[in-house]
């Protein structure tokens, strides 16, 4: 049931691409959702939340020279505009979800109705922070980033302990990251350590939006994230955000994904009749080497005297896999006929679901 809430939810952050502009805000939302809506995913629109007031020291919040500050100064949102994207997420057909940073945060994103949330990578060891977000106990997905075992198992089991759904990503923390250091094989060690919780994959690559989706959905990802954006207002586009016509070839890269990989990996696969036709037309049938008398038992040492096989197998008639010694013919059989399921007494010829079964096979 934990899983389920996560297992493909494609997560799009938006983070301050609003660049503080809740017009600009409202595109981005708009113009990923009729994606999102067109290829029929479930997907949940992230924002980052901070109370700039308090999260940046007064005494730095003029500070030009450094880029985090600079950018989240730059990029604040009002509380009711905030609102306003989340209502807008929502009246979208998406999710809306948030990346709190600071307590006064988590305590808005509440307010607003967010319903999932989301702990980055660089808050991994801040409990003073994921206690709060605990008690709200809605579901959380955290990223990996470059973060310790100690440090993933501590978090698993502390959100365990609540009984509070939890998502694991595994995370490149590179902007952009090149195709060398995805290190996707990461993704086979996460589900395997924690097998009752969703793998998935948050991803800043900007060279290529199929072959890691192929892949790390082959490994196991059920949830995948990544940054967009629009182009629009003159701001260029960071080279690791999708943009709307890269986010649809990113879902159909997923969809293709679930076509190729088909069933879970962890039972055998039931092969379509198309495949047991083909099969069961290449299988070699029963026919008698000479004439065989009704009454006449198959024995394993002289089976090479009484019958052959061979192609092609034909409707009704036995063949390789169901031949075994002891059976008793019921019928006279002539010289090169096919040895017929009802012309023998054996356990196959008393099951009518299986007769029928090989009565539609062949030709």
């Amino acid at each position: 049931m934990i899983k389920d809430i996560f297992e493909g939810l494609f997560v799009l952050e938006l983070a301050n691409n609003h660049w503080g502009r809740l017009e600009r805000g409202l595109k981005i939302i708009s113009s990923h959702a009729q994606v999102v809506r067109f290829n029929n995913v479930r997907a949940a629109i992230k924002l980052q939340v901070r109370n700039v007031d308090s999260f940046i020291h007064k005494d730095f919040r003029n500070r030009t020279d450094i880029r985090y500050i600079k950018k989240t100064m730059d990029t604040k949102l009002s509380n009711e505009h905030m609102a306003a994207l989340v209502e807008a997420i929502r009246k979208n057909g998406c999710i809306p979800m948030a990346t709190p940073f600071d307590d006064d945060s988590v305590d808005l994103c509440v307010e607003m109705g967010v319903q999932i949330l989301k702990i980055a990578s660089s808050d991994i060891n801040d409990w003073f922070l994921i206690e709060k977000i605990a008690r709200t106990k809605k579901p959380v997905i955290a990223s990996t980033g470059g973060f310790s075992v100690k440090d993933l198992d501590d978090m698993v089991s502390f959100f365990d302990n609540r009984h509070i759904p939890f998502a694991l990503n595994h995370c490149v923390s590179l902007y952009p990251s090149e195709d060398s250091e995805l290190s996707l094989n990461q993704i086979d060690y996460l589900c395997k350590r924690y097998p009752n919780h969703t793998i998935g994959f948050s991803t800043h690559e900007h060279s290529d939006w199929v072959s890691s989706m192929l892949i790390s959905y082959a490994k196991g990802a059920r949830t995948f994230e990544r940054h967009i954006d629009i182009e629009a207002d003159g701001i260029p586009v960071s080279p690791y955000c999708s943009t709307p016509d890269k986010l649809d070839a990113w879902f159909k890269a997923y969809r293709k994904a679930v076509e190729m990989c088909g069933p879970p990996g962890d039972e055998k696969r039931l092969p379509p009749e198309k495949e047991v036709s083909y099969l069961d037309s290449l299988l070699r049938g029963v026919y008698a080497r000479r004439d065989l008398p009704a009454g006449h038992i198959l024995q394993h040492e002289k089976l090479g005297q009484d019958v052959y096989m061979a192609v092609p197998l034909q409707k009704g008639q036995i063949s390789c896999r169901e031949l075994m010694s002891g059976e008793v013919l019921t019928r006279d059989v002539k010289k090169d006929e096919p040895l017929l399921i009802d012309a023998i007494d054996s356990p196959y010829a008393h099951n009518e679901s299986l007769k029928q079964l090989i009565y539609k096979r062949g030709i």
